[in-house]
């Protein structure tokens, strides 16, 4: 069997026919099951992206929540392309690519951007809480508590 090179390797020919096979098979099935994007626009007095869908659908993002994205100038936000195909929406200029799919489902970076994402909300909602709580309180006429003040006799007594 005749071996085909491939840049630094080697490959038998039957080899690369059955997986060359079998990625054509993968695409048509993902063509079938992924969402695609009929167009997609960035609403710069928004900084969102709105992605309309082939069956009707709109979708928005945020593009500050978006790896890459954050901070860019409204002109670079606006310069992207939607991928044929509608699967895939590409930044050049940012060097950012999202797939429609991903960011339906909520994923709009690595695991470690989307875990900062995920500190940075429980950090602004723990904040948001407590200035809930000092608000109400002041409402009551309650004086602002102070962490000393707060301790149990029974940790004060212990220290």
């Amino acid at each position: 069997m005749a071996k085909i090179k491939l840049g630094k390797w080697e490959v038998e020919e039957e080899e690369l026919q059955r997986e060359i096979a079998e990625a054509t098979k993968r695409g048509k099935e993902r063509m079938k099951t992924e969402p695609r994007a009929r167009r997609a626009t960035y609403d710069a007095a928004s900084r969102r992206l709105v992605i309309e869908l082939l069956n009707g659908c709109v979708f928005i993002v945020p593009v500050d929540l978006m790896q890459g994205l954050r901070g860019a100038s409204d002109e670079d936000l606006a310069d992207f392309q939607l991928m044929p195909r509608g699967m895939d929406l590409h930044w050049d200029k940012l060097d950012a690519q999202f797939t429609v799919a991903g960011l339906l489902a909520g994923r709009f970076g690595t695991k470690r951007w989307m875990a900062e994402l995920e500190r940075a909300r429980t950090r602004s909602s723990a904040e948001a809480k407590r200035a809930s709580t000092r608000a109400t309180a002041a409402k009551r006429g309650q004086p602002r508590t102070s962490r000393a003040a707060k301790t149990t006799h029974r940790q004060r007594s212990t220290a």
